[in-house]
């Protein structure tokens, strides 16, 4: 009995632990994507690739080593055969023009990885956005529920007694049954949006997540604080702008390598024959090398001069982009921040909060009807959403503020 008591109480434990709840603030759930992100794990490790490939075109050549003509019918002193060693020796500083080459790629790697950061930081921010308002649309419909259950246990007790008529019981229970269905809308989108912050964060699908503001709470930045002439300015520090600048440089660099493949490699070797020709024992040194008459690159060459002007065209045409996402995320980051000062420090707000309690008692006693008190509901829950829907809209929009500008604000 006390063993299967001591079992029951481990796995009781066991069971809580696995469903431990996970509060984060924006700044916690950041630094932990930072450590636990699979996908930026991944791609970073594309730059250690690179490098052990920076490390391999800067390797000599290997010298070779031949043994032929070896007569298996005859032994002893008297016993033919012949050796060479040869090594191939690059001209025109054909391996220091690719070690230059594949020191580009590896800066486009950085960039790359900078890029899928970015993009990714922006998803997370987006999504965290989304869980902090869902979580406080589901909070205001949960108070609601509650005051309609209140008013819904009180009214039951009213019509077993006769005091009231049934139909006004009949509209508070719809009503409440409204709210359970968009609650269970949001828990809907509540577990998507969680899959989603999980996913950026590696976390177990045991976690349940919750998505705090912290102690600061919610600062938005003023635009009039933000100077757009000076983002315009930094465009050029963004990952994709600087991959396109890369790989500009790469192609030129690639050029001047397609360039030196031009004059041809020379290969030295020594030989030594034994009873293979005129002497017993000859030794002799050779050089070998290609004639460039038919084959000197010519379209490869032309290749990479053609990818030089296509990679310029392409690096102005990101830059013009990014200058361009920038005035557009600007300008909605405005908008957004405008309408949310307006929502948020209208007093109407305030004082439908000082009302909701008031109106509750109000009618349960009598003094206002149940379409009066319904609608006074409808129109205080249809506020606290816009409020909060406006609030979740300037994080988000100041989240792609951010990606924009390279987090440039803060």
């Amino acid at each position: 009995m006390y063993c299967c008591l001591v079992s029951l109480l481990l796995a009781l434990n066991v069971f809580a632990e696995d469903k431990r709840t996970l509060r984060l603030t924006p700044e916690q759930a950041e630094s932990l994507f930072m450590k636990q992100n699979l996908q930026l794990i991944a791609e970073r490790m594309n730059v250690d690739i690179v490098d052990a490939e920076i490390v391999q075109s800067g390797l000599l050549p290997n010298p070779e080593l031949s043994a032929e003509q070896i007569n298996l019918w005859r032994a002893g002193r008297e016993k033919q055969f012949s050796a060479e060693l040869s090594l191939l020796v690059q001209t025109a500083r054909k391996r220091r023009k690719l070690v230059r080459r594949e020191r580009a790629s590896r800066e486009i790697a950085v960039q790359e990885f900078a890029e899928t950061l970015r993009g990714l930081r922006v998803e997370l921010r987006k999504s965290i956005c989304g869980m902090e308002y869902l979580q406080s649309c589901r909070l205001t419909l949960e108070r609601q529920l509650r005051l309609r259950e209140q008013l819904i246990d009180a009214f039951r007790r009213q019509a077993m007694r006769g005091n009231t008529a049934k139909s006004e019981l009949l509209r508070l229970q719809s009503s409440a049954l409204e709210l359970e269905n968009e609650i269970n809308e949001l828990e809907v989108s509540l577990n998507g949006m969680s899959r989603t912050l999980k996913s950026l964060l590696n976390l177990a699908p045991s976690v349940e997540l919750e998505v705090t503001t912290g102690d600061d709470g919610f600062h938005p930045v003023d635009p009039d604080a933000i100077s757009l002439s000076r983002l315009q300015d930094i465009v050029a520090e963004r990952p994709d702008v600087k991959r396109t600048a890369m790989e500009e440089k790469y192609h030129e660099r690639s050029l001047d390598y397609e360039k030196s493949l031009r004059i041809p490699d020379i290969t030295l070797s020594a030989n030594y024959d034994r009873y293979g020709g005129v002497w017993n024992n000859f030794a002799g040194a050779g050089i070998r090398f290609d004639l460039p008459v038919f084959n000197r690159n010519q379209g490869n060459i032309r290749a990479a001069r053609i990818n030089v002007e296509k990679s310029r065209r392409l690096s102005e045409r990101q830059l013009n982009e990014a200058r361009l996402e920038i005035a557009e995320a600007f300008d909605n980051y405005v908008r957004a921040y405008r309408f949310y000062m307006k929502a948020s420090d209208d007093e109407l707000p305030a004082k439908l909060d000082e009302t909701l309690d008031a109106c509750t008692r109000n009618f349960l006693n009598r003094n206002i009807g149940i379409l009066e008190y319904l609608d006074f509901m409808s129109a205080y829950k249809s506020n606290r959403m816009t409020v909060l829907k406006a609030r979740e809209n300037l994080m988000a929009r100041f989240a792609e503020l951010q990606h924009a500008t390279d987090n440039a604000i803060y």
